[in-house]
């Protein structure tokens, strides 16, 4: 299977102006956050409710609880928010502040206010980076990214695989050192 391809420094930026010239920019823009900041998967980003991302007060929360359901696999993860992301999501905030007041809202909205489905957030994906004229990046690109810049940034492969909600690494990488304060400075090291 082909892998997702990662973007170049000037296909980021090409993209983020394919963002801004389109229909729910911010909304948009926050899709992307989520995938390239914090490695979010599309049935990740589509599952997400107002309240897994915002306090009551409208404050943008430091971690994210996914519920098994929102997940791949059978298992509730743990997803930190890093400073980019938590600025993407207050711009989010600002842009759409009576979404905040319904909770169970999701983060992900049609024109009609309906949510998206996982394939809605691919295809989302899909045509921003047709527009972008960016060939073999899909939904998938952002979680590479992420995961990629981590690694080489030299961050821990045992961390990284934390952040990444990764079941599996080989058995050697079982015995590192992980902690939050490692995770929490690793997700500082990504840019967009």
């Amino acid at each position: 299977m082909k892998q997702a391809k990662l973007l170049s420094d000037a296909e980021r930026k090409r993209f983020a102006a394919v963002i801004d010239s389109k229909r729910y920019a911010t909304r948009n823009h926050t899709a992307v956050a989520l995938s390239f900041y914090a490695g979010l998967r599309a049935c990740e980003i589509a599952g997400l409710k107002i309240g897994d991302v915002f306090e009551a007060g409208g404050a943008v929360r430091d971690t994210i609880y996914l519920s098994a359901a929102q997940t791949k696999g059978s298992a509730g993860n743990t997803v930190l928010v890093n400073k980019k992301l938590a600025a993407a999501l207050k711009r989010y905030a600002a842009q759409y502040p009576k979404r905040l007041q319904h909770p169970n809202a999701p983060i992900m909205f049609s024109a009609k206010g309906a949510g998206f489905t996982a394939q809605t957030v691919v295809n989302l994906f899909q045509t921003l980076y047709k527009a972008a004229a960016i060939d073999g990046a899909s939904s998938h690109s952002g979680r590479r990214q992420f995961v990629t810049e981590l690694a080489d940034k030299g961050v821990n492969a045992r961390v990284v695989q934390a952040l990444a909600r990764h079941k599996h690494l080989n058995t050697t990488m079982r015995y590192i050192d992980l902690n939050e304060n490692k995770l929490r400075a690793a997700v500082e090291l990504v840019s967009y």
